[in-house]
């Protein structure tokens, strides 16, 4: 019997071009696994000579999608995410793997409070598309233009820190744990996405406002994550 998770071929259905530096790509999948909000794909390229490279992206799309929707911040020096930027086209075919992921994974069935760093808020997006009545977000990114999702965002009210501009009446800074209180069910489990330095920055925040260790949920990313 052929694994439901292992490698399998996809249809690109869809190639958005939503911020600067990324592609959103909706995939069809035939006979798809059901996945959990939080969870994450691997994408596999071979190249004529035999070569090959994988990445993992996270899923955007809630688990009850028609289309798998993946998010692929653009790396100068990706190897993966360069093709998939810019030369991907509706009609091709990639490989995946998925979906994977249990540690980060949310069933929507309990209130939950997610924190996100730049393209560390795909997850949290999958997770507000389940069930935006028991999820609250919040984003931080450098410049407003380069936010994944930013209108999503705001229609549904997530805070969103902006660093290094003022953004919807928010002077420019840092997410602060005073920001995140209100935004804080107690009981509810965090889930923190984004670069080693934000998820550890934005951990502390969490702690400083009495969230249990425990509660917290970590995924961090690297250049080539």
């Amino acid at each position: 019997m052929t694994d439901p998770r292992g490698w399998r071929y996809a249809k690109v259905a869809e190639v958005r071009h939503d911020t600067p530096h990324s592609v959103t790509l909706c995939l069809d999948v035939p006979g798809r696994v059901r996945h959990l909000a939080g969870q994450h794909y691997v994408v596999r390229l071979t190249a004529e000579d035999g070569y090959r490279a994988q990445r993992s992206y996270s899923v955007a799309s809630a688990p009850d999608a028609p289309l798998l929707e993946l998010f692929v911040e653009r790396l100068e020096d990706g190897e993966v995410s360069t093709y998939l930027a810019d030369v991907v086209e509706p009609g091709d075919e990639l490989e995946i793997r998925g979906p994977i992921g249990g540690w980060f994974a949310w069933n929507g069935a309990t209130p939950a409070l997610g924190v996100g760093g730049g393209s560390g808020v795909v997850p949290l997006i999958s997770m507000l598309r389940h069930n935006s009545d028991n999820f609250r977000v919040a984003a931080s990114v450098r410049t407003a233009e380069d936010l994944p999702y930013a209108n999503e965002l705001t229609a549904a009210g997530a805070l969103i820190a902006v660093t290094r501009e003022d953004f919807g009446g928010r002077a420019k800074g840092r997410l602060t744990a005073q920001e995140l209180l209100p935004l804080y069910t107690p009981g509810a489990v965090c889930y923190v996405c984004g670069s080693a330095a934000f998820a550890e920055a934005a951990s502390m925040l969490l702690l400083d406002i009495g969230v249990p260790t425990e509660d917290i949920r970590v995924e961090r990313f690297g250049p080539s994550g």
